[in-house]
């Protein structure tokens, strides 16, 4: 018997008993009530050396009790237990002083391997109690889903920090809401939270925009202009697609976060820097590290804690939450009110979202605006995702397997946009649309390989000139793009020599 005594608050008997039994087993003496009062009169009689509640308790909101026993025994460590698996509960718990927060339904033995870090790790400071209040939530993240939960319990413990994050996942999985989570509930939610999009700015402007400008700087420059740092002062400054910040760029960040000050263009004064830096990117960091397009002593700056957001795909079981949410939003928003179906919600459960939350959200947006019936029926949800398969059909998703054959890709998609259709034939035309899509990245990119050299381009191809000329007419080929693309190419190989 190991000599610590647990203290178990939960008004569901089964979970108490399943508690009790593995802390018994694994050596500790517990002692098990279902509501607050009882919990409260043990530890004011100096029971217990670790408390673990539930926040539904029938006389009492578990997490109001956890302030009261901060300042009766600061020393004892509270787990907190929820079945309300929202990142409020998570922040909440974390507010308030909480050791720990478990989601329900939670492994056993994660239980027991808590109890025993909360029973020989050293006190922490006390986290300041919070004052959000228990009405409607606002949430910013919706998923009750294993990953969700981590997410959740990884962004409880940052809110009080000012750690550097990097968020990766893939296109239209919520990295900015990430990113607003952490400061709209962190210790700088009063001041400005500023987003910058690294991948929209023009190269010669990126220094310009991050540390503003002073007048006369360059060409231009008639006043004084504030960057992005100084207009996030206090804040957070969000840096999204970091991975396509240029190298001379990266080089000033780094100086930035290594000196806590900067200099704007064209001044002589540094400026102290206070700012939270929360980066994101779709792209994967090492492998640029390795390709010599990314620092990697930024990255190990920027990376003090990673949070990666798993696509839509990984978490289905969060898209009928999801949907209800994005219904509700859109009639905030002044679309007309729907509700759905049980069977469409199981179809949309079932389809694809290689363009993950934002997929799924302009889909509902589209369903709320366009159709008259005040419920969306699985017939309506099949009409819009055969349409959506034909619009995208053909388009490699992020989704696809590294090694996987280009065969094996387009057989990949074509099979879903077969499945699409359930048991009607797709339009007519089929095989003219499905060589467009492609030939025309197959055009692009052997023209950006030859620097947009149609007479090189068209002999790799094994194509005449003329016929090369013809389809890049037919197909709205990016000539222009694919020599800016190449263009790039030849900067960076420069400065990598």
């Amino acid at each position: 018997m190991i000599d610590a005594t647990i203290l178990v608050a939960d008004d569901d008997q089964s979970i108490r008993t399943v508690v009790s039994q593995a802390l018994a087993r694994a050596g500790y003496d517990v002692k098990a009530t279902d509501n607050a009062a009882t919990l409260w009169s043990w530890i004011q009689d100096g029971y217990g050396d670790l408390a673990i509640t539930d926040v539904v308790l029938p006389d009492q909101n578990g997490l109001d009790l956890i302030p009261r026993i901060r300042k009766l025994r600061p020393t004892l460590r509270v787990i907190v237990m929820s079945a309300q698996n929202t990142l409020m509960t998570a922040v909440r718990a974390t507010e308030r002083g909480a050791f720990e927060y478990l989601p329900k339904p939670f492994d056993i033995r994660e239980l027991v391997s808590v109890v025993g870090r909360g029973l020989t790790e050293s006190s922490a400071s006390a986290t300041a109690e919070g004052n959000a209040n228990n009405g409607d939530e606002n949430l910013p993240l919706i998923g009750r889903s294993a990953a969700m939960q981590e997410i959740y319990r990884t962004l409880a413990r940052l809110m009080a920090t000012d750690l550097s994050v990097v968020v990766t996942g893939e296109s239209g999985t919520g990295k900015e809401l990430i990113a607003r989570a952490l400061h709209d509930y962190g210790k700088r939610k009063n001041r400005p939270f500023v987003a910058i999009n690294m991948a929209a700015i023009p190269r010669d402007l990126i220094e310009s925009e991050l540390f503003g400008h002073e007048r006369g700087a360059f060409t231009g420059a008639d006043s004084r202009s504030p960057g992005r740092f100084e207009q996030a002062e206090g804040g957070t400054l969000f840096l999204d697609e970091i991975g396509d910040m240029p190298i001379e760029a990266q080089t000033r960040l780094l100086r930035v976060l290594q000196q806590g000050e900067y200099l704007p263009v064209g001044g002589r004064a540094p400026v102290k820097a206070n700012v939270r830096i929360v980066a994101a990117t779709h792209r994967d960091l090492r492998a640029l590290i390795r390709q010599g397009l990314f620092r990697e002593d930024l990255f190990y700056r920027l990376n003090v804690v990673p949070i990666r957001v798993p696509p839509l795909r990984e978490r289905t079981e969060d898209i009928p939450d999801l949907v209800v949410h994005l219904l509700a939003k859109a009639e905030r928003e002044g679309l007309p009110r729907k509700s759905i179906e049980e069977a469409a919600v199981a179809r949309l459960v079932a389809a694809r979202w290689p363009g993950n939350v934002r997929e799924l959200e302009n889909l509902i947006r589209r369903l709320a605006a366009l159709y008259s019936e005040e419920t969306i029926t699985v017939g309506i949800v099949e009409a819009e995702l055969s349409e959506r398969y034909e619009d995208s059909m053909g388009q490699f998703g992020e989704s696809a397997v590294a090694d996987e054959s280009i065969g094996g890709s387009v057989e990949r998609h074509l099979r879903a946009y077969f499945d699409a259709h359930i048991e009607k034939l797709p339009p007519p035309g089929l095989y003219a649309r499905v060589l467009r899509e492609i030939e025309k990245p197959l055009i692009e990119l052997s023209l950006t390989a030859t620097n947009g050299n149609q007479l090189r381009a068209a002999k790799m191809l094994g194509l005449n000139r003329n016929t090369l000329r013809k389809k890049i007419t037919e197909l709205d080929v990016g000539v222009s793009r694919a020599r800016r693309s190449a263009r790039r190419r030849e900067i960076r190989n420069t400065e990598d020599e």
